[in-house]
């Protein structure tokens, strides 16, 4: 009879604690969720207030974005920036009060396992049609910050060999250039 009754009372406790520990299990893997949810929406919020601060040219905001050794790739094949220097080639632009406009129409943000490393690619409609915009966040004292930005025109593929004959008249020679420099 008493080995009948601790059974039924192991069943119990072992029912009672694995319930728990499934419950928690659930709360944790939901808050992880959550997290990640939130920090995706943190990203994009903070690649929003990027986009916001060129198009009202505020230059301070803009470059607070980035992270100090950020790097920013335009869209000519000679636009590769640290951040000192892209501050500097986009003065100008800032000081005449209007810099560009680009409005995120899709985004995508992934966020490694750790938490302080996220990438993401987006489509913008920008004055130049339709572009990509992907990079690199790192966090930095609770802050996402831009590590690296890729600008880049998109080209619909019935136009591809149009513009490839286009291109072909300046970048021919930088091609000729780079592989002069590997020689």
């Amino acid at each position: 009879m008493a080995t009948l009754r601790m059974r039924t009372l192991y069943r119990r406790y072992a029912k009672v604690f694995a319930l728990l520990v499934i419950g928690m299990l659930a709360v944790r893997c939901g808050s992880e969720m959550t997290q990640t949810g939130d920090e995706s929406h943190r990203i994009s919020a903070a690649l929003d207030s990027f986009h916001v601060a060129a198009a009202r040219a505020d230059y301070d905001a803009y470059f607070q974005c980035f992270a100090e050794d950020a790097v920013f790739i335009g869209t000519d094949a000679t636009e590769r920036w640290d951040k000192q220097s892209f501050m500097v080639w986009a003065k100008p632009y800032f000081d005449r009060g209007r810099a560009w406009s680009f409005t995120a129409i899709e985004r995508h943000v992934m966020i490694d396992e750790r938490g302080g490393l996220a990438w993401f690619d987006e489509l913008l409609d920008t004055q130049m049609k339709l572009c990509r915009g992907s990079g690199v966040l790192i966090q930095r004292n609770g802050e996402w910050k831009i590590r690296h930005y890729v600008l880049s025109m998109t080209v619909p593929n019935e136009l591809a060999d149009s513009v490839v004959t286009i291109k072909s008249v300046i970048e021919d020679g930088l091609i000729q250039k780079h592989a002069n420099n590997r020689e």
